[in-house]
């Protein structure tokens, strides 16, 4: 089973349009998107673009329509080539692969899950989801096998046989996730891919993916327009505006240290409960721990930590790591103190001089 490559992107940039490379200095120099349009007619889309994306992880790129995110997840497979700027995959320059070793590095290394699904209608699910293994020239009973194993993996089991228009969009979207896990590619890239779901389906969507993810630990770059849907999976956020990274870092960093107004206004209505961890608030561990005290891991939500307190007899929480040892202790009321006090941050004015929508 591949695990996750690490990518790096570093001084991307993307103007689509005539001789696009002619006006990259004068968009360094400061020539505003709008200008670019109206005096050459080209569409700056991605600029300055420097992402390090660490493997294993969930990548979430956030942004408004428009803002870029779409056009930098198809540099990533060179579907767009870029107009400057570098990509590096597992120590490999994608933007030097010749024809055959691009292919390769597409049918092999990554896999894409769609928002429109994008199913063969004509074929069945289990021949959907073994398409990519057949163009690989994997033996057909083989091939069978491994589509199998991912559609009992994806809830499907007993489907295999129907169509696409024999499922519901929540059910094509997993067969649209088994194709792409079955290929086995270290990095899965999803261009909202759970956008046309209905609320439920969009969640229970979801917590499939961190169920796959907490084994398989692939790369995965997810991208959306839903600020909920970025802060319950990413373990890293990028937020672009216009072509631009306006923010990056994990939830906690988003939602209590908004870089401008801009992200402000994004995080203003945001459960803070289901974003900040229990590391962030805790106390020192008691040197001697009551034995039946509820124990909450490291990286838990205060909202989880808050449940557990509340369904126990006991007025504080060991936070335990990943070896059940002891790193700190969490109350009610550091909680109650810690949200209350980040309630009050979050409906101060805007500082003077934040940047105006």
């Amino acid at each position: 089973m591949s695990e996750g490559a690490p990518i790096e992107i570093r001084e991307l940039y993307k103007i689509f349009g005539r001789s696009p490379a002619q006006n990259i200095d004068a968009i360094k120099s400061g020539l505003p998107k709008k200008e670019l349009h109206r005096r050459h007619g080209q569409v700056l889309a991605l600029n300055n673009i420097s992402i390090t994306m660490p493997a294993g992880k969930i990548q979430v790129v956030m942004g408004l329509s428009g803002s870029g995110k779409s056009t930098l997840i198809r540099h990533i497979n060179r579907l767009i080539e870029p107009t400057l700027g570098s990509i590096v995959i597992d120590g490999r320059n994608i933007l030097a692969m010749g024809e055959l070793e691009l292919r390769e590095f597409r049918r092999n290394r990554t896999a894409m899950v769609f928002q429109k699904f994008a199913l063969l209608p004509h074929r069945t699910v289990i021949e959907n989801v073994t398409f990519g293994l057949e163009v690989r020239g994997m033996q057909k009973g083989k091939a069978r096998d491994v589509g199998m194993r991912w559609i009992e993996r994806v809830g499907l089991h007993g489907f295999d046989a129907r169509y696409p228009h024999e499922l519901s969009g929540g059910m094509q979207q997993r067969v649209g996730l088994a194709r792409a896990l079955s290929n086995d590619a270290s990095i899965l890239l999803m261009d909202e891919a759970y956008s046309a779901l209905d609320p439920l389906i969009r969640t229970d969507m979801q917590t499939m993916l961190l169920d796959l993810q907490a084994e398989l630990r692939k790369t995965i770059v997810f991208i959306t327009h839903d600020l909920d849907e970025a802060l319950r999976l990413g373990d890293r956020i990028v937020v672009l505006r216009d072509g631009l990274i306006i923010q990056q870092g994990d939830g906690q960093d988003i939602v209590l240290n908004p870089a401008d107004d801009y992200i402000r206004r994004f995080v203003k209505d945001v459960n803070r409960g289901r974003v900040v961890k229990v590391d962030r608030v805790m106390q020192a561990a008691p040197q001697n721990p009551e034995g039946t005290a509820p124990k909450v891991r490291s990286g838990a939500t205060l909202d989880a930590a808050a449940s557990a307190l509340a369904h126990s007899a006991f007025d504080q929480a060991i936070v335990v790591d990943a070896g059940d040892r002891p790193i700190g202790a969490i109350t009610l009321r550091l909680i109650t103190r810690a949200l209350s006090s980040m309630e009050s941050e979050s409906n101060a004015p805007a500082p003077a001089g934040a940047a105006a929508n």
